[in-house]
């Protein structure tokens, strides 16, 4: 069973609510899915996501794809792809034109464990089907009664677990968020926060300390400065003794390996590449360090997260991708249920490629209306933050 052809649909979808961080904003979707179809009909399925442009349209893309990725793949068998090693050398050391790498290794590692007849946690070596889940706002250009409402759902629904976005220039509405979301939960929820680097590493040890002093108990705080300030990240674990510092989620597998080995992170923060995942997942392993998976598309890393030790919590953000597939992956009372289907679980589906497929490049304002995610009964517009 070796591959034989390949098939891109392009999306472009308005979001429900605007995401983002100190860094970023987004409020569009533009992502590809990726089939890898094997000789057999069975195929495998990825998606190519760019998080703040619009992918070419969709012939170009394939075109691409055709070009810079589809050689090494044809005519190969998943099950042996999805764990070659290459050493890249000079001028093959290169990425692709574009994010065609996470695509790819989902759809090889889904089509791999369909052709074994396994979920893909299982294939992966799971001991267990669910993970805990926390309810991850993506908030900072909610305003306050959008970020209030967004999280009072997620408690109301069985969250016991929730981040928020920090590292607003005026600390002052950093701590009034805090109030705000502890205000909207139950006795032993737990908080997380997120600066993604909005912090230097004293800076940061002077704000988590006002944090405790006004009354928050935080269960970590997520890169919280520069991702390769090693020694500064060691330092501020030192410094703030009372919480977890997850770091990593930017670096890639060498720089998660240096950051482990430097004692730059209580928690590892991992995300969507199957492979590598796995590979620094056993690394953190034999280092005696907890992994956490962060967003990935449609939560497929529930497989990762049920396969690999130590993993205690996976980040579920709401977000509008559901209608892509037939069948969502499970969230339940706070808990995600990795599928019992073959594969990762997940299926294209045939009335959104008809309804929701983009083959040429729209610009924002001709995108319309978001899709709907039946998981939140809620209206978030997203906008201006509120000054306090």
């Amino acid at each position: 069973m070796v591959l034989a052809d390949c098939r891109i649909t392009r999306f472009q979808f308005a979001r429900d609510r605007v995401v983002g961080d100190s860094q970023v904003r987004i409020d569009a979707v533009h992502v590809a899915a990726l089939e890898l179809i094997a000789d057999d009909g069975q195929a495998g399925l990825g998606f190519i996501q760019a998080l703040f442009h619009p992918l070419p349209a969709q012939d170009e893309i394939a075109r691409v794809f055709e070009e810079e990725a589809w050689p090494r793949l044809a005519a190969q068998p998943a099950m042996a792809l999805i764990h070659r090693v290459d050493r890249a050398r000079g001028g093959n050391q290169r990425p692709y034109s574009l994010p065609f790498q996470e695509a790819i290794q989902v759809a090889l590692w889904d089509l791999a464990a369909k052709q074994a007849r396994l979920p893909l946690h299982r294939f992966l070596g799971s001991r267990r089907k669910r993970v805990r889940a926390y309810a991850s706002g993506l908030d900072y250009h909610l305003s306050d009664s959008e970020f209030d409402t967004f999280f009072a759902h997620a408690a109301a629904i069985g969250y016991r677990a929730f981040k928020m976005k920090v590292g607003h220039p005026d600390f002052e509405r950093d701590l009034f968020r805090l109030k705000l979301l502890a205000g909207q939960l139950r006795s032993g929820a737990q908080i997380m926060i997120d600066a993604n680097e909005a912090w230097g590493a004293k800076e940061a040890a002077i704000k988590l300390a006002a944090i405790r002093g006004a009354g928050h108990d935080l269960l970590w705080v997520e890169d919280p400065i520069l991702r390769s300030d090693f020694e500064g990240l060691r330092m501020l674990r030192e410094a703030v003794p009372w919480t977890l510092i997850n770091s990593g989620e930017y670096l890639d597998g060498a720089g998660k390996r240096q950051l482990m080995l430097a004692g730059g992170a209580d928690i590892l923060n991992v995300h969507g590449h199957v492979t590598d995942v796995m590979r620094i997942g056993w690394l953190a392993a034999e280092l005696g360090i907890p992994v956490a998976l962060g967003n990935t598309f449609l939560e497929f890393g529930v497989h990762m997260a049920c396969a690999l030790p130590e993993v205690e919590w996976l980040e579920y953000s709401f977000q509008n991708y559901d209608h892509l597939v037939e069948e969502p992956i499970e969230i339940r009372d706070g808990w995600i249920y990795a599928p019992d289907r073959p594969g990762h679980g997940l299926v294209l589906s045939e009335s959104a490629r008809r309804a929701w497929a983009r083959p040429d490049v729209l610009s924002r304002d001709q995108l319309g209306a978001p899709p709907v995610n039946q998981r939140v009964s809620l209206e978030l517009k997203g906008g201006d933050n509120t000054a306090i």
